[in-house]
């Protein structure tokens, strides 16, 4: 009975592993390893490439990038991605093309990989953009998982069935041996143990106690490293702002409204006065009409029948602000439609109006319109975490959409990136720091052995890590 049980066991444990195993199979023959690849990726790529294969990011997505080279050797590639700017220096027309889609984004040299690295590099790649690698692709940004984590599901269910199934053969074993041993000392054969008394054992009742501590250890230490981050998290605003329309279809450019980003450590939110700026011309919006930006000017108090801000605005009641902005949205109304008075439907939607303005801009501790717009906050780094925009935005020379993403296509703001210590850690490890090689006297100084290494071509870049990006104290002072 006991050598069946552990024949089952040794059985299944070769059916478990043994898929896996010839899965890859084909792949070993050829030499690649998609696993390091991965690893490369993550360490090399993942800063400016998507992990998705699918979507831009501040570089080219790179899902299909070895048909993109067509009928040019596999040796062009592998030379472009350890000397980029050489190659388009010396006028290869593949990376002469690139260039001119992706200028001025300079990407990274890697002289330091191998062919063996690039390889295992573009097969990961091509074995996330077709699906034959870990999960398929995805193409939405807001949806997109930056942190690449495969599901151990299946195995742990595995582990668990096996560790039960193990649990079950000690058991049966240690009773036979003590059934043996109780044979020889009192000379009479012990009847042999139930069903129940095996699971109620001290080997089964040890190794379930067992299970569930290591699954209550799994399971807090990914609750405790899932606390707090909300990828993807795109709440509703008080108005319907669309930055795919101001940063997108117009082109305004990130730091007119968030000013504060390259000169401090927040980049804060626009006042309402910065929306005037231009909403004292633009009074409707394309799309939402005089809905959304009428509740601009209530927040500020200002009159867009006459052009002004009202005296003592704070003061008025409610019923006096209400036939202002009404008679603003009646108007409006009114010349859309070419009529000559307000009719039924107009009233209804002057209505409807009033009432969002209101809902929106009021609350049960605020029972006026008049005052700062309450943004609902998308990105919020824990307590323990310093974060400096200026420090990365003007000394860094860093792209906001590395962080938050193509927000100029985004119509409701949301959280692109998992601003974990592990994507943080990534980007500090690739990122080149500028200032080297230019004169800069005061890395000149600082950091003397590395333009030292520079010079003798030991070193091709310095990266964040080099000048101690990777220091605890940088960023958990």
């Amino acid at each position: 009975m006991n050598i069946r049980w552990l024949s089952l066991i040794v059985l299944f444990f070769c059916f478990l592993f043994a898929s896996p195993m010839t899965g890859y199979a084909e792949i070993e023959e050829e030499g690649l390893n998609l696993d390091e690849g991965r690893d490369l990726f993550r360490t090399h790529c993942a800063a400016c490439h998507n992990r998705n294969m699918v979507d831009d990011l501040t570089g080219p997505a790179l899902g299909g990038v070895q048909g993109r080279w067509g009928d040019y050797p596999r040796e062009d590639l592998r030379y472009f991605i350890r000397y980029s700017q050489r190659m388009i220096q010396e006028g290869h027309p593949k990376a002469v093309e690139i260039w001119n889609e992706w200028e001025p984004a300079i990407m990274n040299n890697f002289p330091n990989l191998s062919d063996q690295e690039i390889d295992n590099i573009l097969a990961y790649v091509d074995g996330v953009y077709t699906g034959a690698y870990g999960a398929p692709a995805v193409a939405d940004v807001t949806d997109t998982e930056v942190e690449d984590d495969s599901d151990n599901t299946f195995m742990l269910v595995s582990l668990i069935v096996i560790l039960g199934l193990l649990a079950l053969v000690l058991a049966r074993i240690a009773n036979v041996l003590r059934a043996i041993h109780l044979a020889k000392e009192t000379n009479r054969v012990p009847k042999p143990g139930s069903f129940f008394s095996i699971l109620t054992s001290k080997t089964v009742v040890g190794l379930v106690l067992l299970i569930v501590i290591i699954l209550g250890g799994y399971t807090t230490v990914n609750n405790a490293i899932n606390l707090g981050r909300q990828q993807a998290y795109a709440p509703e605003q008080p108005i319907k702002f669309s930055h795919a329309v101001h940063a997108g279809l117009h082109e305004i450019d990130c730091q007119y409204c968030h000013d504060a980003a390259r000169r401090s450590k927040q980049a804060l939110i626009p006042p309402a006065s910065t929306c005037m700026n231009c909403h004292t011309a633009i009074k409707k919006g394309t799309q939402f009409g005089t809905a959304e930006i009428t509740k601009i000017f209530a927040s500020l108090g200002y009159d867009p029948n006459n052009d002004v801000y009202i005296e003592d605005f704070d003061k008025m009641s409610m019923e006096e602000v209400e036939a202002i902005y009404r008679q603003w949205i009646e108007d409006e109304f009114v010349r859309d439609n070419n009529l000559d008075f307000i009719d039924a439907e107009g009233r209804v939607e002057v209505d409807k109006q009033w009432e969002d303005i209101v809902a929106s801009l009021t609350h049960d501790h605020r029972d006026h319109v008049y005052g700062p717009i309450e943004w609902v906050r998308v990105h919020n780094l824990p307590e323990h975490v310093y974060f400096n925009h200026a420090q990365h935005v003007t000394a860094g020379n860093v792209d906001c959409q590395t962080c938050h993403g193509k927000v100029e296509e985004m119509e409701v703001l949301a959280q692109y990136s998992t601003l974990s210590m592990g994507w943080c850690i990534n980007c500090h490890r690739q990122t080149e720091v500028q200032g080297f090689g230019d004169g800069n006297e005061y890395y000149m100084q600082a950091y003397k052995k590395y333009h030292d290494a520079l010079k003798a071509g030991d070193k091709s870049k310095v990266t964040v890590e080099d000048i101690g990006g990777l220091n605890c104290q940088t960023c958990h002072y």
